[in-house]
């Protein structure tokens, strides 16, 4: 199976619901996190507003977490990725 990226499992929030006719779990791949977002974007183009502002980076409400581990905390999303890793969004919540 040489030549084949790791398949990555991307979580999407309720609230995206809309965007991939009610689709919350999603199959991604790619040899980097950044790799595997530009396939999520490439395979749902409608979800590339609700997750990223015109510069490509993610909008201030959106929490991506790496198996668990904020991308906020990262360098850069350009981290490796294995087979069977997990992306999950959520919508961050504010106000008072």
């Amino acid at each position: 199976m040489r030549g084949m990226k790791p398949s990555v499992t991307v979580q999407l929030p309720s609230l995206l619901e809309p965007v991939t006719g009610g689709v919350r779990k999603l199959a991604a791949s790619g040899e980097s996190l950044r790799e595997v977002l530009d396939d999520l974007v490439a395979r749902e183009p409608r979800l590339k507003p609700h997750l990223f502002n015109e510069a490509g980076e993610f909008r201030r409400h959106v929490l991506c977490f790496h198996n668990g581990t904020n991308t906020r905390w990262l360098e850069g999303l350009d981290v490796p990725v294995a087979d069977g890793d997990t992306i999950l969004f959520m919508q961050a919540v504010s106000g008072g």
